[in-house]
């Protein structure tokens, strides 16, 4: 766990006991996991389901009342110093065992802020340094629904799944939908809704991804 060197003793007491339960939790719950590295951090109230198909590197944290459902074909993954933050659904089926989804792999030093949601029903692959504000919201799911005769629910869903490549930024509320690749490097704005794939290195900040251009030095 990275503490800056600037801070005085006292908050780095201060610091070290507010985590120690946290990596208490870790260690015990941990041992649940398909696979582990290190020691991980679990806040209060976390809710952590089908343990057996999530791995995990080191210093992963999942801050409280974080709902973590690991019921994927793919599993969950989350690489080293991850971050899901407080409050945050990663949801990839239903609790009862309805609507079996592929699952989720986020890369080293990523993280998903508060209230947060992660629909990964199809797969949802997030890359190395990618940071996530608070309120973001991944669907990788549509539901199908041309037939006017037969209740929208009962069509079925399509999973094309959404990628996120290395060293992105997205702002607080940003939405991103189904089938979408967001290219290496890209800054997506506060509130922005992603429906179609961004080329690497750019600036997205329209709420309807009207808006694109290049980054530059």
């Amino acid at each position: 766990m990275h503490i800056d060197n600037s801070l005085r003793k006292m908050d780095r007491i201060l610091i070290y006991i507010h985590a120690l339960p946290k990596a208490i939790r870790g260690i015990l719950r941990g041992f649940l996991f398909s696979e582990r590295e290190g020691i991980q951090f679990i806040g209060r109230r976390v809710s952590i389901t089908h343990s057996n198909r999530i791995v995990c590197g080191k210093n992963v944290k999942f801050e409280d009342y974080a709902e973590i459902h690991g019921l994927a074909r793919q599993g969950l993954h989350f690489g080293n110093n991850v971050t899901i933050g407080r409050g945050t659904m990663i949801r990839p089926s239903s609790y009862y065992g309805g609507d079996f989804g592929e699952g989720l792999a986020i890369g080293d030093d990523s993280s998903i802020g508060p209230h947060g949601y992660v629909g990964c029903a199809g797969k949802i692959q997030i890359g190395s340094n990618v940071m996530c504000g608070p309120k973001c919201s991944f669907f990788a799911e549509n539901h199908v629904f041309k037939n006017l005769s037969i209740p929208i629910k009962e069509q079925g869903v399509i999973h094309k799944g959404i990628v996120i490549e290395d060293n992105c930024w997205l702002g607080s509320n940003v939405i991103v939908l189904d089938g979408v690749t967001i290219g290496e490097g890209s800054v997506i704005g506060a509130g922005t809704i992603i429906t179609k794939s961004i080329k690497p290195g750019s600036k997205v900040y329209d709420s309807r991804s009207k808006v694109i251009v290049a980054r530059k030095n």
